[in-house]
């Protein structure tokens, strides 16, 4: 079960923010994660690019999916670190 994931209306993940979800931002940290493990980020259109530059500046694996999605069998492009 994710932690406050509410398929009735989800919210953008970004602080303060409480635009509807549009997308999934799925990423995992390579360097405490396992590689099935696939954390998610729920996001607005405005912010979706914000979340996605903050995670790849860290170096970590991360894909953007259109919709609501808890991340399983989401495929993170590993070379992109």
């Amino acid at each position: 079960m994710i932690l406050a994931f509410s398929p009735e209306s989800p919210q953008c993940s970004r602080a303060e923010c409480r635009a509807d979800a549009s997308r999934s931002v799925v990423w995992r940290n390579p360097k405490i994660h396992p590689a099935d493990r696939r954390k998610v980020w729920l996001a607005c259109d405005e912010h979706v690019e914000y979340l996605r530059s903050f995670l790849a500046s860290r170096a970590f694996p991360v894909t953007v999916v259109d919709g609501v999605s808890d991340g399983s069998g989401v495929a993170l492009d590993e070379d992109a670190r």
